[in-house]
C-alpha cells in the first residue's frame, strides 16, 4: 500500500489542532478566572455595602461616613475595571474558538483526503490480489 503523500502535512495539521485545543483550554480557564475575580469583587462590595448600611443605622461620624463612601467608590471602580478585563478575555476566548474551528476544518479536510487515499489503495490492492488469484487459477487449469 502506498503511503499517503500528504502524511507529513496531515501530522502537522494534527499538531496544530492539538496546540489550538490547548490554547483554547487556557483561554477558557483565563476567562473563568477573570469571571471569578469579578464575582468576588461584586460579593465583597455587596457585603461592605450591607455593613455600611448597618453602621449608618447606628450612627456614623462624618469621617467614618466619608471612608465608607470612598471605599465603596473604590470597589465600584475596581468592578468596572474587572468588567472590562472580563470583556477582553471573552473576546480573546471567542477568537480562540474561531481559530480552533478553522484548524478543525483544515484537519478534517486533510483527514478526508487521507481516508480517500486509503480507500483507493485498498481497492487497488484488492483488484491486484484478485488479478493474481485469477492468473493463478488459470495456470492451475492448464
Amino acid at each position: 500500500m502506498k503511503a499517503f503523500p500528504l502524511q507529513t502535512v496531515l501530522e502537522l495539521m494534527q499538531t496544530r489542532m492539538d496546540e489550538a485545543t490547548n490554547r483554547l483550554a487556557q483561554l477558557i480557564a483565563n476567562e473563568k478566572n477573570e469571571k471569578n475575580k469579578l464575582e468576588m469583587l461584586q460579593n465583597y462590595r455587596h457585603e461592605y455595602a450591607m455593613r455600611f448600611h448597618e453602621a449608618s443605622l447606628k450612627g456614623l461620624t462624618p469621617n467614618t461616613w466619608k471612608n465608607y463612601r470612598e471605599f465603596l467608590g473604590s470597589l465600584d471602580e475596581a468592578i468596572k475595571v474587572q468588567e472590562k478585563v472580563l470583556e477582553q478575555q471573552a473576546r480573546n476566548t471567542h477568537r480562540g474558538q474561531q481559530q480552533w474551528k478553522e484548524q478543525q476544518k483544515k484537519l478534517k479536510a486533510f483527514d478526508t483526503l487521507a481516508e480517500r487515499h486509503n480507500t483507493r489503495e485498498k481497492i487497488r490492492e484488492s483488484r491486484l490480489e484478485q488479478r493474481n488469484q485469477d492468473e493463478f487459477a488459470i495456470r492451475l487449469k492448464k
